[in-house]
Order: structure tokens, then C-alpha cells, then sequence
């Protein structure tokens, strides 16, 4: 950032009075910029026995696996959001049933929260972001071909619930 969104002037990296940390200030007209972690929201949309995959046609990780997921937008539940970006990507509507998980990514700035989501009917195809879309039974998720880390690790923790028998909240911070 180099100038200020508010006045126009240059803006300085300082710590603000009664702040703890490095921010964007204006010197004119004193605006401080603050910048935190984007909120990226996902949906693990099931049918019957399967989940609902979508091979990303946009970088970054281009050609590879992921839950629908993006970033919520503003005026947005967490809900709304997961259940937009599965039918912007996958064209599935779904009723979101619960929280997955949380997990943080502070390498990136970001915080990536997951629900489960259960598919009205099986109608499903690519998004624009979306090369494929296809329907999986836990043991055909394609582990190596996945798109981020975040998806490894809720998808392990989800075959394990669904193994188990039953479905819990998970947090992590995922260090990559």
C-alpha cells in the first residue's frame, strides 16, 4: 500500500499509539489501514454416500482436486457462503447441516471454515471455476491429486469421522 484509500497522501509503516502492531498510516489525515485474514468458506456436499468434488480451473493449483470453497463476501452468512460458492462451482444446491471444522492458515492470512452440506438432488456440473465436478466415495478421493493442504487435512479428519460413525467439530492450524 502506498497511498491512502481515505485522503490520497502516502501512507507510512508504523506502530499506532496503543497498537501492537506494524499497520499502514496516514500521516495527513491519520487513517490507520488495517489488514486482516480473508475468510475462506467451504462445503463438503454430500449424496448419500459420496462427496462432491470439483477440479479447479483457475490458479492457483490449477487441474487439481478441492471442496467447493472461496471467499465470503460481505453482507454473507458463513452458511450462505458455503452453499454459494458449491453452487457457483459445482451448480449443486445443498442445505448446510453443520460446521466441519476451522482451520487457520497464518501463513497466508487466512481462516478456513468448512461445513457439511447435504446435496438436494444429485444435479451437479462445472462451474466457471470448475473443470469437473464429479461425485466420490471416500475411498476414490484422489489424496494426490489435491489442491491445497486444508483440503488433505479436513478430508482426512472427515473419512475418519465418517468411519467412526460420527461427525465432530475440528480445529487445526495448518502450517503451509
Amino acid at each position: 500500500m502506498k497511498f491512502c484509500s481515505h485522503c490520497g497522501n502516502h501512507v507510512t509503516r508504523k506502530i499506532p499509539v496503543g497498537d501492537a502492531f506494524i499497520r499502514f498510516v496516514c500521516e495527513q489525515c491519520g487513517m490507520i489501514h488495517y489488514q486482516n485474514p480473508k475468510i475462506v468458506v467451504g462445503c463438503i456436499p454430500e449424496w448419500k454416500n459420496d462427496i462432491l468434488l470439483c477440479k479447479r480451473a483457475i490458479e492457483p493449483r490449477l487441474g487439481l482436486w478441492t471442496i467447493p470453497a472461496g471467499f465470503m463476501e460481505n453482507h454473507e452468512t458463513l452458511e450462505a457462503a458455503a452453499a454459494r460458492e458449491t453452487f457457483e462451482e459445482a451448480m449443486a444446491v445443498v442445505d448446510i447441516t453443520s460446521l466441519f471444522g476451522v482451520f487457520s492458515i497464518p501463513s497466508v492470512s487466512q481462516v478456513y471454515i468448512m461445513f457439511r452440506g447435504t446435496m438436494r438432488t444429485n444435479d451437479y456440473g462445472a462451474g466457471e471455476e470448475s473443470l469437473e465436478v464429479g461425485l466420490f466415495p471416500v475411498e476414490a478421493i484422489p489424496w494426490d491429486n489435491l489442491a491445497f493442504h486444508v483440503m488433505h487435512e479436513g478430508l482426512s479428519r472427515y473419512c475418519q469421522d465418517k468411519k467412526d460413525g460420527r461427525f465432530q467439530v475440528h480445529r487445526s492450524m495448518i502450517d503451509r
